[in-house]
């Protein structure tokens, strides 16, 4: 890669890193995505690859979520059963 190509890169990630910072998110997701473009014209067989292996890693992703959600919900029954109890047992 160039060496202005990798100054550009860099570039837009810092600024888009600062972008983010400062909360103008649409300015950070624009230069991230000019980052992004100039990477997938340099090395497409790469982004090819990232991109064969995107559905695997958001099913990955999704089966966390629903686990900590699942937990979530057995914490929350948990805690509203023995409040329930210790109600019962300080009111009688």
């Amino acid at each position: 890669m160039d060496s202005w190509k990798k100054a550009l890169v860099a570039g837009t990630f810092g600024a888009s890193a600062f972008l983010f910072l400062k909360k103008r998110w649409p300015a950070g997701v624009l230069t991230a995505g000019v980052g992004l473009a100039v990477l997938a014209a340099e090395y497409p067989e790469k982004f090819e690859d990232v991109q064969n292996a995107l559905p695997k890693y958001f099913d990955r992703g999704m089966r966390l979520v629903d686990i900590a959600s699942r937990a979530g919900q057995k914490f929350s029954e948990f805690a509203d059963r023995g409040s329930r109890e210790l109600w019962d047992e300080i009111s009688s």
